[in-house]
């Protein structure tokens, strides 16, 4: 309400409404809370949002007719810069859809391998939005680095296995930063967690209903943040519906709420519960690190296997659960092109993830935009393709 004193001797207050106009507002494509590269356009009446529509293109790398036009082992050093904060996982999931095509066999302890870095790296991309936990993300590029001299993309993993073996002495320090590590975890919940602050900003804020999640195909801790085990809903996570990379034979679970921890306020679907679904992943990941270690020194066969000279003739499709939901590549081979595939495609869990933006802004305030993008943790280069 606005004031202003009617021109009497007795000053009487007259009281008029607040009008406001519908504004359009850029947020991005500079803005931190965007990743710099994606641009937000939203529309709101004073500070409530009634509508977001992301516009993409900022970082477009034309991927995917690269993948047409290199041979798979090249194409590699591309997936790192697809999802630049999980290179691991990228290289893997590219990897495995060019075995399949091949029906290329790859050795226990390759895949031992593949096991062991790509929690690594997903025990990293979960940190990554959190200021606090670099501390613990910076020790664990450290073990990239001594693994293949990289820090943000690797090409480690590849074609038939990983691009070299581990290194001597690499086990014992990997060992070394779990047990630093696991015991911090406590400190991120006292920080976060249960915090007031936090809670306020992400507890039923950015609801996303499991109906909602299904029709708009969303998956990793998306998804998984709007299931209900109580309601029998199941497992969502490709490690345990559809294993790959024998993680069938390692003891873990897929995490989905309810959550002991969960404030009040909090439903399911929101904020809080996405972030919380990746906190209890990076318990899980030690859990699967630890067990791919133990299995490491007894495993047999070699680190890698050489690609056959020509990629068979047929297509093939694979996904892998990267941090931020399941990763796919469709790829094609036609021996009249040799090793270069005919067609490459990539099926990005950040481009279904983040076509729900709209939906979850409708009705919030301005604020809380940076909070329900954050959540759905998104990497434009994972769009961009």
């Amino acid at each position: 309400m606005a004031t202003a004193f009617a021109p009497t001797s007795d000053q009487t207050i007259v009281e008029f409404d607040v009008r406001t106009d519908e504004m359009l507002v850029n947020m991005g494509p500079q803005h931190p809370s965007t990743h710099g590269v994606l641009r937000l356009v939203l529309r709101t009446d004073g500070e409530i949002v009634s509508e977001v529509v992301p516009h993409l293109g900022y970082l477009h790398r034309c991927a995917e007719k690269i993948g047409e036009n290199v041979m798979p082992f090249q194409f590699i050093p591309y997936t790192d810069r697809m999802d630049y904060l999980s290179g691991m996982n990228m290289n893997l999931a590219y990897s495995l859809a060019v075995e399949k095509l091949c029906g290329m066999k790859i050795p226990e302890k390759a895949t031992v391998i593949r096991v062991i870095v790509c929690e690594l790296n997903r025990i990293a991309s979960h940190l990554s939005p959190f200021l606090y936990a670099f501390r613990e993300r910076e020790m664990i590029l450290d073990l990239f680095e001594e693994v293949c001299g990289a820090r943000l993309t690797y090409s480690y993993i590849t074609i038939g296995g990983a691009h070299d073996d581990l290194p001597d002495g690499w086990i014992e320090h990997c060992r070394q930063f779990l047990d630093y590590f696991e015991p911090r975890i406590p400190e991120y919940h006292t920080l976060l967690t249960t915090n007031h602050i936090f809670v306020k900003r992400t507890a039923n804020i950015g609801v996303c209903s499991k109906e909602t999640a299904i029709a708009y195909a969303c998956s990793g801790p998306m998804m998984r943040g709007s299931l209900d085990r109580t309601k029998g809903d199941p497992d969502w996570d490709l490690r345990k519906i559809e294993p790959y990379c024998d993680y069938d034979k390692y003891d873990f679970k897929a995490v989905l709420p309810p959550f002991d921890m969960a404030p009040p306020e909090a439903v399911i679907g929101d904020c809080w519960h996405r972030y919380m679904v990746r906190m209890l992943e990076v318990v899980e990941s030690i859990k699967i690190i630890r067990q791919a270690l133990d299995r490491y020194p007894t495993s047999a066969g070699s680190h890698r296997i050489e690609l056959p000279k020509h990629l068979s003739a047929g297509e093939a499709y694979s996904e892998s659960e990267a941090p931020r939901g399941q990763m796919g590549f469709y790829v094609v081979g036609s021996p009249a092109k040799g090793q270069v595939p005919l067609r490459v495609r990539a099926r990005s869990s950040s481009m279904a993830n983040l076509s729900l933006a709209g939906k979850l802004c409708e009705g919030c305030l301005i604020a809380d935009i940076p909070a329900i993008i954050g959540s759905i943790d998104i990497v434009m280069g994972e769009i961009d393709r």
